[in-house]
């Protein structure tokens, strides 16, 4: 079993910036493929950013792209995203989740066999 707790959310201005944080409770942290996603009232969860067990390949959703940034720290058991010139469609509830799979699809929640409890996240117009 692994626990995963997100923290960083908040509420900012259109324009600035947040940094998550998911702390994950694992001693094979590294054998795990992350993602970040997001779910809006009213819509349906949706893909964010995701980073390979290694962190050496990284991928986004396009409204994420050259935006948010994805990192991870296996030393800590920490990943990251950072969130950057958010926007009020950013407005959503992130979540962290692990996938201890060989084979993996960033985007595809059924991937992901762990869930933190998700970090809210809102942006002012």
């Amino acid at each position: 079993q692994v626990q995963l707790v997100e923290s960083g959310g908040g509420l900012v201005q259109a324009g600035g910036s947040l940094r998550l944080t998911c702390a994950a409770s694992t001693r094979t942290f590294s054998n795990y493929h992350m993602g970040w996603f997001r779910q809006a009232p009213g819509k349906e969860r949706e893909f964010v950013a995701g980073i390979l067990y290694s962190g050496t390949g990284t991928y986004y959703e396009d409204f994420a792209k050259g935006r948010f940034t994805i990192s991870r720290d296996n030393a800590k058991n920490m990943v990251y995203l950072q969130m950057n010139n958010l926007r009020p469609e950013d407005t959503a509830v992130y979540y962290c989740a692990a996938d201890p799979s060989s084979t993996w699809y960033p985007e595809r929640s059924s991937e992901y066999e762990y869930w933190g409890q998700g970090t809210q996240v809102t942006v002012s117009s």
